[in-house]
C-alpha cells in the first residue's frame, strides 16, 4: 500500500509581497466612494493590483501592521485614489487591498497610522482601524438620501412636465438645478475627487454629461439624467451586495451562544467567541454546533451540509469529530472543543473563499487591461465627434456636442469591469456550498480545460484502510470454527491485516476464543493455543516453514495476490483450516467519479506506491484508464509533468508522497479536507468530505461559469456597441445612454448571481 499519508500539502503558487509590484487583489464586485451609496467603478488607470493580505512582508523593527475598514472602498477606482495618496507618504512599506471586505492593511513606521488616515480623508473616504470582524454589510443608502433622491425625482418630472407645457425658461431650469442638486451633489464631489486624481470614472463622465447638457440649455433631460444615474446606481449596489453578502452569510451559520460546563460542574450559555480549547460543551436536539470538537459523551446524527455538502446526516458518536456550524439532529451529546472560534473549520472556509476573491481570474485580468485602453479611447472619440461632425458634416455644434455627451455616459465600462468578478464570486461561493473550497478564480475557470486527472489510490480512490474480502475454510474443516481461530488470534496482534480479520469478525458477531502462548513471528504471521492445541496464522513463507505450503494452495494465493489482495492462512500443526484475503477496497462513490470524469472528456490517471498488480487490480475495478504502481514520490511528480505535455492536469492526493506532484498539477486537489486545516490552506481545491464525484461537480462548475463570463462579456460590449453607433448617428438620447450602461451592469450582475443556483451536481 501507499506510504503513511498525512495532509500536508505543498501550494502551486506564491506571490510577491514588495509595494507596488503585480500582485492578486479583491475583484471590484461592488463599487462604491460615498459612505450613503455604493457608488459603481469604472476607471481608466486602475494600478498595480496590491498583494493579498496574507502575503504582506512582516513588519520590521520600528514597523507596524495596520488593518483599516474604508466604507467607500469597493472596486479598482478607490484601490487606485487610495494607493496615489498613499505611494509618497514617508514610512509606507506594503500595502494589501481587499476590496470584498473593503479592508487595508498597511506596513508603516511607527507613528504613521494618523497621516495615513489623513491621506485617505483626503481623497473623500474614512479610514476606521479594523477590529478583526467580519466587514459590516454595506449601506446602499440613508433614509434621508433615499428621501431626497424621490424629492430630486418629483421635481425632475415636474421639470419635464413644465417644458411640454411651454413654461416659461427660467422655471424649468429652476426645477431642473433643484433636482440635479438634491440628488448629484455626491455625483459631482466624487467626479471632481476623480479628475483631481486623474481618473475618468462614471461620476467624472457623469458630471461632464449633466454640465454640459445644463450648458446648451437640456435643461429637463439634465435633471432627470442626474435623478436616473442615482436610481440605477441605488438598484445596482444592492443588486451588487448580494454577491458580497453571499460569503458573509456563511458566518450565521454559527449559533452566538453555547451551554458550557462551569468549574463547579454546572452548565452554563456563554458567547461562543468566548469558548476556550479544552471547554466542554452540552448540545441540545436540533441545536447548531458552536465550535470544532471531539464527542465525549452521546451520539447524534449531523447535519454537515454547511461543511462538506453532503446531503444525509452522518452518524457520530464518542471520538468523532464535529464542525462549527453543522446542525444536531436528534440526539443530545458533549464534545470537548478542538478549535478557538477564530481557527474552525468554518472560520478557514471563510477566509479561504473571502482571499480566493481576492485572486483576480485570467478573464478579470484581461477586462482591466482592456478597460485601461477601452475608456480613454472612447473619451478622444467623443472629443473628436464634437469637433469633427460640424466642421465636415455639417452637423449644429450642439446637436454634435449632446451626441458627444451621450457618448461619454456610454463609455463607462462598468459593466464589463463587474461582469468577471460578480460571476467568479458567484461561482466560488456556489462551490463552498456544495463542500468545495476553490483557492482562487484562476483554478475555478482552469477546471473546464482539464484534460487529464492524476489520482492517489490510497485514501483517494480506497478508503485507506484493510479490510477482509475473502474466507475460505479447505474441504472437510468447519468454516466458523477456523474463523474463530484465526480471529482469535488476529485480535492479539496490531498488525493492519491482523485487524482486518478481527474486525470482520467483530461485525459479524463472532464469539471470539482464549489464546494462550501468544507469539508474534516478525515478517510471517503469530501463533498461539487454543482449547490445547497450537495454531499458526500467517503468510506463505510461515506456512512454507511449516511443511504446509503445496502447489494447489500456492496457486490459490496467487490469484488473490495478483488482484492486489494480501493472503494469510491459519493451519493446525499438521494442515491448513482456512485461508482469508484482505485488501483496501475501493470507495462506493470512486466507480461513479470515474465514469462521471470520463463523461466529462477527462482522461484518468492512478499514481500509487503499491505493487502493479495491487494497483492494475484496483485501476480495473473503477475504471481508470492508466495505473501506475511501485511509484515513489519523485515518479508521482514525473509522470504528472509528462502528462501535462497533452493538456492542463489535476492531481487528487491526501498525503505528503503526493505533495511533489500536487504542485507540480494545474490544479491540486485535496480529499477530505474537513479535518485537516493543513489542507484548506494549501491546496489548490479542498474537497471538504471524501467524495470524488465533487470534482465532477467542480468541473461543470468552472464550465458554467465560463458560459456566463462569455454571456457576460458579449453582452457588455453588445450593448455598448449598439448604443455608441445610436450615439453616433444622433439617435440616442442622454437618458437612453444613462439606461444602456446602468441596464447591462444590472443584466450581467444578474447573469452572475445565476451561477449561485446552478444545477451542477
Amino acid at each position: 500500500m501507499d506510504s503513511q499519508k498525512t495532509s500536508a500539502m505543498t501550494p502551486s503558487h506564491t506571490h510577491d509581497h514588495e509595494h507596488g509590484h503585480d500582485h492578486d487583489h479583491a475583484p471590484g464586485d461592488a463599487c462604491g466612494s460615498a459612505p450613503k451609496a455604493a457608488s459603481r467603478c469604472c476607471g481608466t488607470a486602475s494600478a498595480a493590483p496590491a498583494p493579498r493580505d496574507d502575503t504582506l512582508p512582516a513588519p520590521a523593527a520600528g514597523e507596524t501592521l495596520s488593518r483599516y475598514r474604508i466604507a467607500q472602498m469597493d472596486c479598482p477606482t478607490e484601490e487606485t485614489l487610495i494607493r496615489g495618496a498613499l505611494k509618497s507618504l514617508d514610512g509606507v512599506r506594503a500595502l494589501a487591498f481587499n476590496l470584498m471586505q473593503r479592508q487595508l492593511s498597511v506596513v508603516h513606521a511607527d507613528g504613521a497610522g494618523p497621516a495615513i488616515v489623513a491621506a485617505i480623508k483626503s481623497v473623500g473616504m474614512e479610514a476606521v482601524p479594523a477590529d478583526g470582524t467580519a466587514a459590516p454589510p454595506p449601506a446602499t443608502g440613508s433614509a434621508m438620501s433615499r428621501w431626497m433622491l424621490a424629492g430630486a425625482g418629483v421635481l425632475a418630472a415636474l421639470s419635464e412636465a413644465a417644458h411640454f407645457a411651454d413654461a416659461p425658461t427660467w422655471l424649468i431650469a429652476a426645477l431642473s438645478l433643484a433636482a440635479i442638486l438634491a440628488c448629484g451633489l455626491n455625483t459631482y464631489r466624487k467626479g471632481w475627487i476623480a479628475v483631481r486624481n486623474g481618473e475618468l470614472n462614471i461620476n467624472a463622465l457623469m458630471s461632464i454629461a449633466v454640465t454640459g447638457a445644463v450648458l446648451i440649455g437640456q435643461w429637463p433631460e439634465a435633471a432627470m439624467v442626474m435623478v436616473l444615474f442615482n436610481v440605477a446606481e441605488l438598484i445596482e449596489a444592492r443588486s451588487l451586495d448580494r454577491a458580497r453578502n453571499a460569503v458573509r452569510q456563511l458566518l450565521d451559520l454559527a449559533p452566538q451562544t453555547a451551554t458550557v460546563q462551569q468549574a463547579d460542574g454546572t452548565w452554563r450559555k456563554v458567547p461562543a467567541s468566548a469558548l476556550n480549547v479544552g471547554d466542554r460543551v452540552h448540545v441540545q436536539p436540533g441545536e447548531r454546533i458552536a465550535a470544532d470538537g471531539e464527542i465525549e459523551a452521546g451520539a447524534s446524527a449531523i447535519d454537515q451540509s454547511a461543511i462538506t455538502g453532503e446531503s444525509l446526516p452522518l452518524e457520530k458518536t464518542v471520538g468523532d469529530a464535529v464542525y462549527a456550524a453543522t446542525v444536531n439532529t436528534y440526539g443530545g451529546f458533549e464534545y470537548r472543543v478542538t478549535a478557538a472560534a477564530a481557527n474552525t473549520t468554518l472560520a478557514r472556509i471563510i477566509h479561504a473563499v473571502e482571499s480566493a476573491q481576492g485572486s483576480r481570474a485570467p478573464t478579470q485580468r484581461f477586462i482591466d487591461r482592456f478597460s485601461r485602453i477601452y475608456t480613454p479611447a472612447v473619451v478622444a472619440i467623443a472629443i473628436a465627434m464634437a469637433v469633427i461632425q460640424p466642421l465636415f458634416f455639417g452637423v449644429a455644434w450642439l446637436d454634435a456636442l449632446y451626441r458627444a455627451l451621450s457618448l461619454l455616459i456610454i463609455a463607462c465600462p462598468c459593466a464589463l469591469v463587474i461582469s468577471t468578478p460578480v460571476t467568479v464570486v458567484s461561482g466560488l461561493t456556489a462551490a463552498s456550498r456544495r463542500g468545495i473550497l476553490i483557492k482562487g478564480g484562476a483554478y475555478l475557470e482552469q477546471g473546464r480545460q482539464l484534460r487529464w486527472l492524476a489520482l492517489d489510490k490510497t485514501g483517494t480512490l480506497t478508503h485507506g484502510k484493510p479490510r477482509q474480502t475473502d474466507f475460505a475454510a479447505m474441504e472437510g474443516v468447519d468454516a466458523e470454527q477456523a474463523r474463530r481461530i484465526a480471529a482469535s488470534l488476529a485480535a492479539r496482534s496490531d498488525h493492519p491485516v491482523s485487524k482486518a480479520l478481527a474486525d470482520a469478525a467483530d461485525a459479524d458477531g463472532l464469539r471470539l476464543l482464549a489464546v494462550e502462548d501468544f507469539a508474534a513471528l516478525p515478517g510471517r504471521g503469530v501463533r498461539g493455543v487454543v482449547d490445547g492445541q497450537p495454531y499458526v496464522l500467517g503468510n506463505r513463507r510461515l506456512l512454507a516453514e511449516q511443511g504446509l505450503l503445496d502447489d494447489a494452495l500456492s496457486t490459490h494465493l496467487d490469484a488473490w495476490e495478483a488482484q492486489g489482495r494480501s493472503s494469510v492462512a491459519v493451519a493446525s500443526a499438521t494442515r491448513v483450516l482456512a485461508v482469508a484475503a484482505v485488501a483496501d477496497t475501493v470507495k462506493e462513490s470512486s466507480v461513479a467519479a470515474i465514469a462521471d470524469l470520463h463523461g466529462l472528456g477527462i482522461r484518468t490517471l492512478m499514481l500509487s506506491g503499491d505493487n502493479q498488480g495491487a494497483a492494475s487490480a484496483i485501476a480495473a475495478e473503477v475504471g481508470i484508464d492508466e495505473a501506475r504502481g511501485e511509484l515513489l514520490p519523485e515518479d508521482k511528480l514525473a509522470a504528472v509533468t509528462l502528462k501535462r505535455e497533452q493538456g492542463r492536469i489535476g492531481m487528487v492526493g491526501d498525503g505528503i508522497n503526493d505533495a511533489p506532484a500536487l504542485a507540480a498539477a494545474d490544479i491540486g486537489f485535496a480529499m477530505g479536507a474537513a479535518g485537516s486545516g493543513t489542507a484548506i490552506e494549501t491546496a489548490d481545491v479542498a474537497l471538504m468530505d471524501d467524495d470524488l464525484r465533487k470534482i465532477g461537480v467542480f468541473v461543470r462548475l468552472s464550465r458554467a461559469t465560463h458560459s456566463v463570463l462569455v454571456q457576460n462579456i458579449a453582452l457588455s460590449l453588445g450593448l455598448k456597441a449598439i448604443f455608441m453607433v445610436l450615439a453616433l448617428t444622433g439617435y440616442a438620447t442622454l437618458w437612453m445612454a444613462v439606461f444602456a450602461d446602468v441596464g447591462a451592469s444590472l443584466i450581467v450582475v444578474a447573469n452572475g448571481l445565476r451561477l449561485l443556483r446552478a444545477r451542477v451536481s
